[in-house]
């Protein structure tokens, strides 16, 4: 059972917003500016890429490094526990990959339940 406690129940968290997922796997190459970032994922605001790399850093997954030059340089990387979470987000990509056409299938034929 996953309850309200269970320790799974934050892992299924973190896997739960799509952007988390996405950034981690886009970080995997190693340390990455914002805007290049932003550039490799696509579809994402600069707004929505700060807080998701805000909520991966307040969760041990990625650090940020700012250095001080001029201009000011800012990198983000994984954390060794963020490198541990790429295996589980591949294998969820790789379902992903074997049964979207099924899913959206699926949902082609559903029908909304009469009231």
């Amino acid at each position: 059972m996953f309850l309200a406690d269970c320790q799974a129940r934050l892992a299924f968290d973190l896997l739960a917003n799509t952007w988390n997922a996405v950034v981690l796997w886009a970080l995997r190459h190693g340390p990455r500016r914002h805007g290049r970032l932003r550039e490799e994922i696509g579809g994402i605001s600069p707004k929505v890429l700060t807080e998701t790399l805000r909520r991966l850093e307040f969760n041990g997954l990625v650090t940020r490094h700012a250095y001080a030059e001029a201009p000011p340089r800012v990198e983000y990387e994984l954390t060794g526990l963020g490198r541990s979470l790429l295996g589980p987000v591949g294998a969820v990509g790789e379902w992903a990959f074997a049964h979207a056409d099924e899913v959206m299938a699926a949902q082609d034929r559903w029908e909304e339940p009469a009231s």
